[in-house]
C-alpha cells in the first residue's frame, strides 16, 4: 500500500509538473529586441521602414553604450519612447509619408532567430515595437540589448556583448 501511495504522489507531481510547463511562456529575459513594422509590404513602406531603421539605430546607440542589464536598457527605451516617435515621424514626413509611428515596449513573441554564432530561441521577449502606419507589412528586428544589431557599419560605434563573448570562448574549447 505504501508504494501504491509514493508511486501515485510521483505520477501526481509529474503531471502537475507537466502541466505547469506547457502553461508557461518561454520567455528571454536576458535579451531585449527590437521589432520595426512596416505600414505594409509595398516597396516604398519597405524602404522607409529602413530609413526609420537606421535613424531610430543612430538615436539609441549611444544610450545603449551605458545600459549594464536588461532592465537598464529597457528603462531607457521608455524614457525615450517619445523621442524614439519624433525621430521616425520625421523620417516618415521627409520621405513623403502622412502616417505615423506608435513606439511601445512590451512583451511578444519571436521565431527562432540566429545571429552570427548565437541562436536566440522561439518565444517570449521584451522588445521595442515600432509600428509604421498600420504596422501590417513585413517587418525588421534584432536585438537591442545586447546590442547584436548596433555594430560598427551602421552607426560609427563598435559594442561587445560579454554574454556573446562567454558564448564564443564555451565554443572554442569545446
Amino acid at each position: 500500500m505504501k508504494k501504491i501511495c509514493i508511486t501515485l504522489l510521483i505520477v501526481t507531481i509529474i503531471v502537475i509538473g507537466a502541466f505547469a510547463a506547457l502553461e508557461s511562456e518561454p520567455t528571454h529575459a536576458e535579451y531585449l529586441r527590437i521589432h520595426i513594422r512596416a505600414d505594409s509590404n509595398e516597396e516604398e513602406a519597405q524602404a522607409v521602414k529602413y530609413k526609420v531603421k537606421d535613424a531610430v539605430v543612430k538615436l539609441l546607440t549611444p544610450h545603449i553604450a551605458g545600459c549594464r542589464t536588461e532592465e537598464d536598457a529597457e528603462e531607457m527605451l521608455e524614457s525615450l519612447i517619445p523621442e524614439i516617435e519624433r525621430t521616425a515621424d520625421g523620417v516618415l514626413a521627409v520621405s513623403g509619408f502622412s502616417y505615423r509611428s506608435k513606439a511601445s515596449v512590451r512583451r511578444e513573441e519571436f521565431p527562432t532567430r540566429v545571429y552570427e554564432n548565437l541562436t536566440l530561441e522561439q518565444g517570449f521577449y521584451d522588445a521595442l515595437i515600432i509600428e509604421l502606419g498600420t504596422g501590417e507589412g513585413d517587418n525588421w528586428w534584432c536585438v537591442v540589448y545586447p546590442p547584436l544589431c548596433f555594430t560598427g557599419g551602421e552607426c560609427g560605434y563598435v559594442y561587445k556583448s560579454k554574454i556573446l563573448e562567454i558564448i564564443r570562448d564555451f565554443k572554442e574549447k569545446n
